[in-house]
């Protein structure tokens, strides 16, 4: 498909290789006017505003992904195949379903269980686990050690749903999981059929088990 596309107005080489993929618009533009120097708006199709400017020299885009994994992943296959886009790492919140998490700690997504039907798509003759770049989650356990920040890396749940009468969510802590999101599974996913890079790194912004 050429570019532009109905989803994303940039031209070809408006994008770096890296790009930033917070949920919420208004915290990309905070990305971009707080952290990048001479940032530029390459995209705000639908109010999905994407940037491209420089950090600490480097190329880097931010780009909001929209809310679950329909919409990071329109978005996200658009990045990988028609705009050259290397890596892309999620930027978002996350609910706590480990006790030990807390609010503002760290979650770094190692691997994305989900109850989505997202992998269906690709006719595959059993189960998938969806798993993130190696490469970018050791550069990111990496600084986050380096910072002394508060975090954890583990099995993320990438949920269709937000508000869940039937709590299922709970069992998922069974299985080691660390905190419940909407994106990483389909992330993920695409990344491994794009053959590129994807991670998912979330603040808590709430807890599901906690105080």
């Amino acid at each position: 498909m050429p570019v532009p596309t109905p989803h994303i107005t940039a031209k070809l080489d408006d994008f770096a290789k890296t790009v930033l993929m917070p949920g919420d618009p208004k915290r990309a533009r905070f990305i971009a006017e707080n952290f990048l120097e001479d940032a530029v708006l390459v995209n705000d199709v639908r109010g999905v505003q994407g940037y491209t400017g420089y950090y600490k020299g480097k190329r880097v885009s931010v780009m909001a992904s929209g809310m679950g994994m329909p919409s990071i992943g329109i978005y996200s296959y658009e990045l990988f195949h028609f705009y050259g886009v290397e890596n892309i790492i999620r930027v978002g919140s996350a609910g706590a379903l480990h006790p030990d998490l807390h609010i503002r700690d760290i979650v770094i997504g190692m691997g994305a269980c989900t109850n989505s039907n997202y992998v269906r798509q690709f006719e595959l003759p059993g189960n998938y686990a969806p798993i993130a770049s190696y490469k970018l989650l050791k550069k990111a356990a990496e600084a986050a050690e380096k910072m002394g920040l508060r975090y954890m890396v583990g099995n993320v749940f990438s949920s269709d749903t937000f508000y869940d009468d039937s709590m299922s969510t709970i069992e998922w802590q069974k299985m080691g999981v660390l905190a419940v999101e909407m994106e990483a599974a389909a992330l993920y996913m695409n990344a491994a059929r794009a053959g590129k890079n994807a991670l998912c790194i979330c603040t808590i912004s709430d807890s599901i088990v906690g105080k």
